[in-house]
């Protein structure tokens, strides 16, 4: 096969199955070795955790180009365009690249299958094979590389990070690496590397002890959250970063946020790259991190944020109802889900005084009206046009309300194109 478009590419990578029969690395490892092991040529930090990992990748990536690194950064999923997966100092890769890897991709399977006339990759392997192969023929000095799902099982295990970080964990997921806190506390401690140090964030005390016998037996230093470092967060002011040798200050941003950048920055100086303290500041504060807490506007307060979790949407409403107090307004929720997300247990979560509209978009996963369960489509109502939907709600929003859009990266990333859409007729 040889690619000569990018659709292409991506509708051959979707057509692929989502995974193998068994769990294991075998697959991506057999690819990578035909490819000479490109993973093993470069530097890399290693993040896994049920919430804050696409973010705390984002502040990582952007610390590490002030450094002067050449940085990779391999996160999932996109909000714009599927280019966004694998990005090199902050630019997403070019169709040309995306078209050039894939192709030599094809070469090494085809010459695997001469042997193995069935040996295919998954999706998500595909695309780790093709960040490893850019990041190391681009000759990155460092690559921030964020898990899948999981850990120890995940395609991207297949490297020996300078610093492992594990954000949090949380349930989600739970079919595939669950189903207990425990089960997916135990998997995603599978990133810790013999000798190197691992980063941890806001992990729930039932479970710290199974991450730290981990880092124990396989001599990796610690560094833990609230221990070793932490965030304050002053009321409307800005958050204090403290780990003992540095005080550092950012603008205020949401708990949650405050705990991922508190975990890069501790990452970071872990690597022993030069930055003052005040580059550090300014790295943080200028990284914008698509579809997580994204304000588009603040009369009212329209937040974009991909929370798609229990974990993750708890963070959000507790922000939200937060700033409710303050600005004494109507919060507006539009949300879209994946059917084989934990339904129930989210819309479990709001408040009786939220007003909830629920949507959908063109996306095989996503739940359409007869997905949610009885209860929710009963409370809340159903209509299929996002974009009709939204713009009601944006509408209907005084200066100061607030209105959410959750659920979905993929929402996210539909509201966001057509905000920009209208910014373009605006101008123009």
């Amino acid at each position: 096969m040889n690619f000569t478009n990018t659709q292409d590419v991506i509708s051959y990578l979707y057509s692929l199955p989502k995974f193998h029969e068994k769990a294991d690395l075998s697959y991506i490892k057999r690819t990578l070795a035909a490819l000479h092991n490109p993973q093993d040529k470069v530097k890399t930090v290693h993040v896994t955790g049920t919430n804050g990992k696409g973010s705390t990748c984002y502040y990582l990536s952007n610390l590490l180009q002030k450094a002067g690194q050449k940085t990779g950064l391999f996160v999932s999923p996109y909000v714009f365009e599927f280019n966004e997966r694998i990005q090199l100092n902050g630019q997403n890769i070019s169709d040309d690249r995306l078209i050039d890897l894939a192709n030599q991709i094809e070469k090494v399977l085809s010459k695997i299958r001469q042997t193995e006339p069935d040996f295919a990759l998954a999706t998500f392997e595909y695309e780790v094979a093709m960040a490893f192969l850019y990041f190391a023929q681009e000759k990155c000095d460092f690559a921030v590389i964020e898990v899948g799902i999981g850990g120890e099982h995940d395609k991207t295990n297949v490297i020996t990070p300078k610093v492992s970080v594990i954000t949090t964990v949380g349930l989600d997921h739970e079919q595939i690496i669950g189903p207990t806190l425990e089960d997916i506390a135990r998997e995603k401690s599978g990133i810790i590397k013999k000798n190197w140090p691992v980063v941890l964030g806001n992990i729930p005390e039932e479970v710290l002890p199974i991450i730290l016998a981990k880092a124990n037996d396989e001599n990796a230093p610690v560094k833990l959250w609230n221990k070793n470092f932490r965030m304050e967060t002053e009321q409307n002011k800005d958050m204090i970063y403290r780990d003992g040798n540095s005080t550092l200050s950012f603008i205020a941003r949401p708990r949650v946020e405050g705990i991922d950048i508190s975990v890069a920055v501790q990452a970071f100086k872990l690597l022993n790259l030069k930055l003052t303290d005040l580059q550090i500041e300014r790295a943080i504060n200028e990284t914008v991190i698509p579809g997580r807490y994204q304000i588009l506007e603040t009369k009212p307060l329209i937040i974009l944020d991909g929370a798609h979790n229990i974990q993750a949407m708890k963070n959000l409403l507790t922000f939200a109802h937060e700033q409710q107090q303050k600005r004494h307004g109507i919060i507006r929720i539009l949300i879209m889900m994946m059917k084989d997300k934990d339904l129930t247990e989210v819309f479990a979560l709001f408040k009786p005084t939220d007003r909830v509209m629920l949507t959908t978009i063109d996306y095989p996963r996503a739940a359409k009206e007869a997905d949610f369960p009885p209860e929710v489509r009963e409370k809340y109502e159903y209509h299929s046009d996002w974009q009709k939907t939204y713009t009601q709600m944006r509408q209907a929003s005084q200066a100061n309300d607030i209105l959410l859009v959750t659920g979905s990266f993929y929402l996210v990333g539909n509201i966001l194109q057509m905000e920009e859409k209208n910014e373009d007729r605006k101008q123009h």
